[in-house]
């Protein structure tokens, strides 16, 4: 689609709680947002989407363009994406569907919207279908964030539960045999890597020096967690390695290689909560804006 019809859409959906009128009165459309592969900045388009088995499903169909759209290469590279839904807007996890699991699930999409079909008869490449998985928060979990104690546990909770996505797809997953894990394990595993690295960048840049400052007796805590940051990057560095090769790796090694990492990981988040939660329980988020100052 030409940018400025893009752009239109998008001004009537955000101005109207996900209503618009033209091509795309009365259908089921939504706005994803994701990161670009050169540019890394947000590109947001309108698209068309289908509910089946339970899933948000979205079609990288391009109208049966021979190429893949843009908006799918960027979430191959980055899978964590904004989906705005109504007047409901949150981020998802991008999972492009695979053998059987694929045509299973773009038969569904078939019943509900047949101009698909249309579009893959005029290319001959397969129409990705592509799952937006919005994690659900853990029984357990501050559903309501008040302080950056909460903050931390709510980034940490969704760590965790990426890991026990990849390990999970792990183990299900054997090389050489149609079982459509490569793609979802490869997803999940880059939505960790980038989300610990946004997460230990934002302590790095902001929180940690925002804490040295009010509280300068975990100055030397501090400085040892920053240490352990360097430290993980290298063990995230071995986790995309591993699951590279995740298609040829044997596949014993491959769960005892991944085990062995997820404990290292785990144990650095459980080390960080046990060192900062105490201190960061009474600091408010979002931050308190001071008010103007009185006559």
């Amino acid at each position: 689609m030409p940018m400025s019809f893009n752009l239109n859409v998008i001004e009537e959906f955000r101005a109207n709680g996900g209503r618009v009128g033209g091509p795309f009165e009365g259908g089921d459309l939504l706005l994803l947002t994701t990161t670009g592969v050169r540019s890394g900045r947000p590109h947001t388009v309108p698209l068309g989407f289908v509910r089946a088995e339970g899933l948000l499903l979205v079609v990288a169909s391009a109208a049966g363009a021979p190429e893949h759209p843009q908006w799918y290469r960027n979430l191959l590279a980055h899978p964590v994406v904004r989906v705005e839904l109504g007047t409901d807007t949150f981020d998802a996890i991008a999972v492009p569907a695979e053998g059987a699991r694929r045509k299973r699930l773009f038969d569904a999409v078939l019943r509900k919207a047949p101009g698909y079909g249309d579009y893959q008869a005029h290319t001959e490449r397969e129409l990705p279908v592509i799952a937006l998985e919005r994690p659900e928060a853990p029984p357990g979990q501050p559903r309501e964030v008040r302080s950056l104690a909460d903050k931390l546990l709510e980034a940490h909770t969704w760590l965790r539960a990426q890991l026990r996505h990849v390990r999970a797809e792990a183990q299900a997953h054997v090389p050489g045999r149609p079982t459509g894990l490569g793609l979802q394990l490869r997803q999940h595993c880059l939505a960790f890597c980038e989300g610990l690295t946004h997460h230990h960048t934002g302590e790095d840049s902001a929180i940690f020096p925002a804490l040295a400052r009010s509280h300068p007796e975990l100055a030397g805590t501090l400085e040892r967690l920053g240490e352990q940051h360097r430290a993980i990057s290298r063990i995230r560095e071995e986790l995309v390695a591993l699951l590279a090769g995740v298609e040829i790796t044997e596949p014993e090694r491959l769960r005892t290689e991944l085990d062995r990492i997820s404990a290292e990981l785990e144990a650095h988040l459980d080390h960080e909560e046990a060192e900062l939660l105490p201190a960061l329980a009474g600091i408010p988020f979002p931050p308190v804006r001071p008010g103007p100052a009185g006559p």
